[in-house]
């Protein structure tokens, strides 16, 4: 299963390995298709590719971490 997100990340994670987490904690394939980031936030345009289970665990953690998510048409 296939989703394309937009991720809003806030300022406080700037300095987090976002990306490196997700995947070494869930069996995730992410690819960047689009992202700018500053020291205010930052915002990425990510594919992720994997189980719908994953992709829903993996979805959790992101709002968890006060991620905004918004999901884009393929």
């Amino acid at each position: 299963m296939k989703k394309i997100v937009e991720l809003t990340i806030p300022a406080k994670l700037k300095d987090e390995p976002i990306i490196y987490t997700i995947y070494k904690k869930f069996e995730i394939i992410p690819n960047i298709i689009e992202a700018s980031f500053s020291s205010a936030n930052g915002w990425a345009i990510i594919s992720f590719e994997g189980s719908e289970e994953e992709l829903d665990r993996l979805f959790v953690y992101l709002k968890e971490k006060d991620i905004d998510l918004k999901f884009r048409d393929i």
